[in-house]
């Protein structure tokens, strides 16, 4: 008899196939959201300039998406470009990343449409180049019509930014609807301000590099994650190692706050005097 653990998605490689097949694929989690760091040190121990690390991390993209799509990922986020970057890098690295960006959008939709990804954005774009927001536009309208794995791409992104907007776009809501008096804010009204509000929370944040910190990437979203960070840097990151990262996940169990089946059960401790 076939069980799902004998039904291997085609396009994994042989590494791929053996880590999947020890998967539960009931329990593969919805949304993953991939911290994408390491392109400087990684060009940096070759002696190499730091945009030769930015564009060797395509390839780790490359592999990344194909395989999450390929297992049945709903949702998978990269952290593409922060708001911090745009601010803080050298104009001439900033300038390469923004045609980097053009020219993986261009050369990568065909491949997003073999594979049935819908492709889309967050951070906010209206800041970014005139020619680089068309591109984006273009691989958006040239993917829309997917029906697989929604690839969210998040450029001249920041969470406190995001917060920012949220409850901006809250507070006009309310104005043009009879004023602030009687506006009730909560966890839901937040979430449907969100940048993400047509994508479930993260299940699993991957950061690549082997760095603590979430680097002000989906700070509301991740209230719940379970996090996973490998010391592998960006540009040598596959879809095998998203595989381990999300059989690190299945090890974990997920309490959101309350107790385990074995804690709940187990008699209270009776304090002596």
């Amino acid at each position: 008899m076939t069980t799902l653990h004998d039904k291997v998605p085609a396009g994994l490689d042989r590494k791929e196939t053996e880590i999947y097949r020890r998967l539960d694929p009931q329990r593969l989690p919805r949304h993953i959201a991939i911290i994408m760091d390491g392109n400087g040190r990684w060009a940096k121990r070759r002696h190499m300039p730091r945009v030769a690390g930015h564009r060797a991390g395509v390839a780790a993209v490359r592999s990344t998406v194909e395989t999450a799509a390929r297992v049945h990922i709903p949702a998978l986020t990269l952290y593409a470009f922060s708001e911090e970057n745009w601010k803080k890098r050298p104009t001439s690295e900033v300038g390469f990343l923004m045609g980097l960006l053009s020219r993986y959008l261009k050369a990568e939709v065909p491949t997003l449409n073999d594979n049935n990804i819908r492709l889309e954005y967050i951070g906010r774009q209206q800041e970014l180049p005139n020619d680089v927001q068309d591109r984006m536009e273009w691989a958006r309208e040239a993917t829309a019509r997917n029906t697989g794995m929604v690839l969210t791409l998040a450029l001249n992104y920041s969470a406190r930014s995001e917060l920012v907007d949220a409850f901006r776009s809250i507070m006009q809501a309310a104005a043009r609807n009879g004023g602030i008096d009687h506006l009730r804010i909560d966890e839901d009204m937040v979430s449907r301000h969100l940048y993400t509000r047509h994508l479930p929370d993260p299940d699993l944040v991957v950061r690549t590099s082997g760095e603590m910190r979430l680097s002000n990437f989906l700070l509301w979203q991740l209230a719940y994650a379970e996090i996973y960070v490998t010391p592998t840097l960006w540009p040598d990151f596959r879809g095998v190692h998203l595989l381990e990262g999300i059989a690190e996940y299945q090890k974990r169990e997920r309490r959101y706050g309350g107790l385990n089946h074995h804690d709940a059960h187990a008699p209270a401790e009776v304090v002596k005097a």
